[in-house]
């Protein structure tokens, strides 16, 4: 009787042990995948990334303030501390966090019909370093985790972008950095940026509201070619090490990589398939809408078999947009205009009304404030400044921005 028991029992303990080995692949099918040039959702509809960028949130544009040459958060932060002082300014930059991006934010995006927001971050966010109001314990997977939470309840997929990293990528002004793309030859600085990563993937390794992670924003800005070509040369080779760092605690997400200057440059991949859930992101802006202009990506895509999406644009009229989001379309790439919202007027989601007396800040950002006596002499009345940046906090509220409704019907959404 055993033994016809045995015999029973045995073809059902096989198939037992063939479920038990499926799991690995189950728990795979739960986050966004790459299937050649798609992505696929877990229900295996392919995914068309549809979205905005939350610009300027934690990682402040001078651009986004009306200012001119002060135009990254350092320099931002150091001209409100000459104006209004240290404390004072710490603490503008926490209620910023806090008013910026809001849930009514995450759910108006959602409502227009978009399915994805791509989060551009600073890595000092990460580090003990002085950022955005506090010198330690710096709070960026508490405002980040926020932010997903309200994207999982409306069912949008959250790309994560390390728009400034550690000795900067760029060499610009949108990097926070110095002038110069130091990340690329400083090994202290390598590290860093890995270690975040690989801490950021730690943390999200099993949240599958999280599409994948954007390593670098527009890393090697072209100033640098003539003399620095071999920054290029650098940039496959740090990809290749980030992404080794963050498959040590992460198999699930998807890697994304831009190409050299500003995210146009393909020509830099020598080894493009180098990860099995890895894809492409391009940025363009201030061009005709015509197929020669997006020609070079779409050329690159259809080499590597790998999928290719916009990861910024925008920028431009109501009408550009329009004919641009087509053309994008038309080739199978997604895109995350930028930004969600600004107090420059038009060519974003949402506007914030400008503050009473914010001229006088733009005013004294244009100043010669290369010495002490220069700064005293070219401050503005404080309480006029400390009341504009207070009314900022305010009016930065979804409930007190106004909806360019001919921006959003142009991306073909419903504002």
């Amino acid at each position: 009787m055993k033994k016809l028991i045995y015999l029973f029992l045995f073809p059902l303990l096989l198939l037992g042990c063939g479920s038990k080995e499926q799991t690995e692949p189950q728990h795979a099918e739960r986050f966004i995948r790459v299937n050649g040039p798609d992505l696929i959702k877990p229900n295996g509809e392919k995914l068309f990334i549809q979205g905005i960028n939350l610009g300027n949130w934690l990682n402040p544009e001078g651009y986004m303030f009306f200012f001119g040459d002060v135009s990254s958060y350092r320099v931002i932060n150091e001209a409100f501390c000459e104006m209004v002082g240290p404390d004072f300014t710490n603490w503008f930059w926490n209620e910023f966090k806090k008013n910026y991006i809001t849930e009514d934010d995450i759910k108006y995006i959602k409502q227009t019909g978009m399915n994805s927001v791509r989060i551009p971050f600073h890595y000092k966010l990460f580090t003990n370093e002085d950022y955005m109001g506090l010198d330690s314990n710096q709070n960026g997977f508490e405002l980040i985790d926020n932010a997903i939470e309200w994207c999982r309840k409306q069912n949008l997929y959250v790309i994560l972008d390390m728009h400034d990293a550690p000795g900067g990528q760029t060499g610009d002004n949108i990097d926070d950095s110095y002038g110069y793309p130091w990340l690329m030859e400083s090994e202290q600085s390598k590290e860093l940026f890995c270690d975040i990563w690989k801490k950021v993937a730690e943390h999200y390794k099993n949240d599958t509201i999280i599409l994948g992670y954007d390593l670098l924003n527009e890393p090697i800005a072209h100033y640098f070619m003539e003399d620095y070509a071999h920054l290029n040369d650098s940039l496959e080779p740090l990809y290749k090490r980030c992404v080794d760092s963050i498959r040590t605690v992460d198999n699930n997400h998807i890697v994304l990589l831009g190409g050299a200057q500003w995210n146009g440059n393909f020509t830099v991949f020598n080894d493009s398939k180098f990860d099995d859930k890895m894809m492409y992101t391009c940025h363009r802006y201030w061009c005709d809408t015509l197929q020669a202009n997006i020609q070079d990506f779409v050329n690159f895509r259809d080499s590597v078999n790998l999928p290719m999406y916009m990861g910024e644009t925008g920028e431009n009229s109501d009408e550009w947009i329009a004919g641009w989001t087509r053309l994008m379309e038309r080739n199978n790439i997604g895109w995350h205009y930028w930004p969600y919202k600004k107090m420059v007027p038009k060519s974003c989601m949402v506007t914030i009304p400008t503050p009473e007396n914010w001229d006088l800040i733009v005013e004294y950002t244009k100043q010669d404030r290369s010495n002490f006596a220069k700064i005293r002499n070219a401050r503005p009345n404080q309480e006029k400044v400390k009341k504009a940046m207070t009314d900022l906090l305010e009016n930065m509220k979804f409930s007190n921005c106004t909806k360019n409704e001919g921006y959003i019907t142009a991306l073909g959404m419903k504002p």
